[in-house]
């Protein structure tokens, strides 16, 4: 068995702890998203329990990655810094149970498995930590922009020549 592959429950009862760093090019997810695939994802995973008594990973990742910005087309750095807490279920009927009795946004409830990767589990809260749309704060080469913007014929030209005649 691999060594990213854990028992979620007893890792949950043992009050587990890991922690490591990934390259990004094994995140082929993450990877996929980004321009560059050096460097690496920091991250770290914490077993317990919720007041309540149920089984929860704390899961937190940290890193760059290089992104495209959506406005100017140019790669930019972008900080992966999140955490989030994953309760666990024995199965769909339970997570739904648990999740109306947490009734918390903040928290997401999800099934558990006795073999876990949590490569996966790791990849996943990295890639939900992307934008749905990167961009610069203030992007700093607009001249492409600019020229598409410039370049651009407007469809109503034509119409306004015709009026002329």
């Amino acid at each position: 068995m691999s060594a990213f592959v854990i028992d979620a429950f007893e890792f949950c009862k043992n009050d587990g702890h890991r922690e490591g760093s990934t390259p990004l090019v094994d995140m082929t997810r993450l990877a996929a998203e980004s321009t560059d695939k050096s460097g690496e994802i920091r991250w770290s995973m914490q077993g317990g329990q919720t007041r309540q008594g149920y089984p929860s990973l704390t899961l937190a990742v940290a890193g760059q990655v290089k992104l495209v910005c959506q406005r100017c087309l140019q790669p930019f750095d972008y900080e992966i810094d999140s955490s989030t807490m994953l309760v666990l279920g024995k199965d769909d009927a339970d997570a739904d149970a648990i999740e109306e009795i947490l009734d918390d946004d903040s928290i997401d409830v999800i099934v558990g498995s006795r073999t876990c990767d949590i490569r996966e589990l790791l990849e996943d809260e990295a890639l939900l930590a992307l934008p749905q749309s990167p961009r610069h704060d203030v992007c700093p080469d607009t001249g492409l922009l600019d020229s598409l913007k410039t370049d651009k014929v407007s469809p109503f030209a034509a119409l306004k020549n015709l009026k002329a005649e």
